[in-house]
């Protein structure tokens, strides 16, 4: 039997007996299954793989040896007897059989450690406004973030510990690219150049250039990132292979995967009339305010930080007085830590542009520094849900949320104040289209990254897509790496609406006001998981997860 027809036989056990339940509790979730979660903890053990000379092991040797093994947790969880329980605890069910088809559909398909340079990129500044970072990522990162330097005794044995693995994983690196992959090579030689510079960046932190025991460590990384750079351009002339993955496995990996019930070509659909209506909706919007004066953007960082500062403070009354979400008290120093700050007008990328008239269409999609907040401060009862789901699943539920929201508080009157905002809020959900599209035909193959990027260009208004080039590179390049994530932004939003409607229609069909905040609090309530599966357990209906039960 093959992995397709397997996985539908599967869902087809699990979807036997299921009813239409109301909204579960997390706490249904959190006393559920004792099976599932030992099964759970089993899982993820197992997808953090055994270690060679010290580092993560990627030989195709070892993941062939420990295939068997993998099967036999799948089996396990299929023979799980799910009849009688809630809503909740089969969402559940549901996450760690999506975590495992994302490991089989990497061992399959996806081949990042095969394929994609950037994988072994192990040095990581910042936080990710995600759950996990965005894209394949290996298990041993570094993440400069979490240090405070100068380093204290304990913490220096830690940055040493993981810093130590760069050199021995470069060397495996050279070992296990042997893909062909060309988009992919050539653009994920820039990750591990940008490595070695933030590797230099390192020396000049607070307490590292007097300690020859950190310098010599990040000076043995520099010299391996550089020789592995050297090498994937050494080897990049030979690589003339595409880097999508086709439309029949995008469409397989959306669905059983990311829990994303629509195809390649439904995304299609979707993507090119968000692009209209974007397109069309900026054009009134114009017309609307043809004679109310132009936004100016801020100059100076002065006018940049009061900006920011007056944008951060409307967003967040707004929310409060027009009971939009509960808002805890994290939620403000959550959003005031990511302010940003004045950018030179010939070096804004697009975000920068936007932010630099109104920042409140981009703070808005910060609601992504709330539901972090949220997993620091209110770890999810669910021991499934409580930490970063496995292979980005959580895209269409974090993305896809934060770009929603955009648009949704634009609707419900947060530019009442300054109409020419909506405008660039129309904007931006054009560069989502624009640019998602463009990743769609990549991994059709029909299109390389480079004229991807061109959609992505050229079909965001006013030029703002083309000021500054990293951030295109880097957007596409993301996209290509990781199927799905390009288009999540949007398909996420749709999804999100769909869920909304159909939670307001079961209010209004049982006599109950639907109130907004209702909505966003039973959605938070729920975790970082797939809209989808937000949508059944708020509503109990799971009619529009059809396409994954197929």
């Amino acid at each position: 039997m093959g992995p397709t027809n397997l996985f539908v036989v599967l869902l087809s056990i699990f979807f036997v007996g299921v009813q239409n339940l109301t909204y579960a509790q997390n706490g249904d979730s959190a006393n559920g299954n004792k099976e599932l979660v030992a099964l759970f903890k089993k899982w993820r053990s197992f997808e953090n793989p055994p270690t060679l000379e010290g580092v993560p092991d990627y030989t195709r040797a070892t993941f062939e040896k420990r295939w068997t093994e993998f099967k036999t947790l799948r089996s396990n969880l299929a023979a799980i007897d799910t009849v009688g329980w809630s809503v909740a605890q089969k969402v559940d069910w549901m996450l760690v059989w999506a975590e495992m088809n994302g490991y089989d559909f990497n061992h399959r398909i996806l081949k990042p450690w095969e394929r994609d340079p950037a994988y072994y990129k192990t040095v990581w500044m910042n936080r990710s406004d995600v759950p996990a970072h965005e894209g394949p990522t290996h298990h041993a990162t570094l993440e400069v973030w979490t240090y405070d330097f100068p380093l204290e005794a304990g913490e220096q044995k830690r940055f040493l510990q993981e810093i130590s693995i760069i050199p021995t994983l470069n060397a495996q690196a050279q070992y296990n690219l042997t893909g062909n992959a060309r988009d992919l090579w050539i653009a994920g030689i820039r990750d591990i150049k940008t490595q070695s510079n933030h590797l230099k960046g390192l020396l000049d932190l607070p307490g590292v250039n007097e300690n020859k025991e950190l310098v010599n460590a990040i000076n043995e990384a520099i010299e391996s990132t550089d020789n592995l750079a050297a090498w994937l351009e050494a080897k990049a002339d030979s690589k003339t292979g595409p880097s999508g993955i086709g439309k029949e496995n995008y469409s397989w990996y959306l669905q059983n995967v990311h829990l994303v019930p629509l195809t390649w070509e439904d995304e299609v659909t979707i993507l090119k009339t968000e692009l209209a209506n974007a397109w069309s909706g900026l054009k009134l919007e114009e017309h609307r305010n043809r004679n109310l004066p132009d936004l100016v953007a801020a100059d100076s960082p002065e006018t940049y930080q009061k900006l920011a500062e007056n944008a951060a403070e409307s967003l967040m009354s707004f929310l409060r007085e027009q009971e939009i979400v509960t808002v805890k008290d994290y939620f403000e120093p959550a959003l005031k830590e990511h302010l940003g700050h004045f950018v030179p007008e010939e070096k804004r990328n697009f975000f920068w542009i936007t932010a630099h008239y109104d920042p409140r269409p981009l703070f808005s999609h910060f609601y992504h520094w709330f539901e972090l907040a949220r997993m620091d401060n209110e770890p999810h009862a669910s021991k499934i849900r409580r930490d970063p789901l496995l292979y980005n699943i959580f895209d269409s539920r974090n993305e896809g949320t934060a770009t929603a929201v955009e648009e949704l508080f634009m609707q419900a009157g947060l530019y009442d104040d300054s109409p020419r905002s909506r405008e660039i809020v129309y904007i931006m959900m054009a560069q989502r289209a624009a640019r998602g599209l463009g990743s769609l035909y990549a991994h059709a193959n029909e299109m390389t990254m480079e004229e991807a990027g061109g959609i992505h260009s050229g079909y965001t208004p006013r030029g703002w897509m083309k000021t500054e080039k990293d951030l295109l590179i880097f957007e596409q390049h993301l996209y290509l790496r990781q199927p799905g994530y390009g288009t999540s932004y949007i398909t996420g939003k749709y999804l999100l609406k769909e869920a909304m409607a159909e939670f307001a229609r079961k209010r209004e069909a049982e006599n109950v006001p639907f109130k907004v905040k209702d909505f966003f609090d039973s959605l938070n309530a729920i975790g970082n998981i797939p809209i989808s599966l937000g949508h059944w357990q708020m509503t109990g209906k799971d009619g529009h997860l059809a396409p994954i039960k197929q």
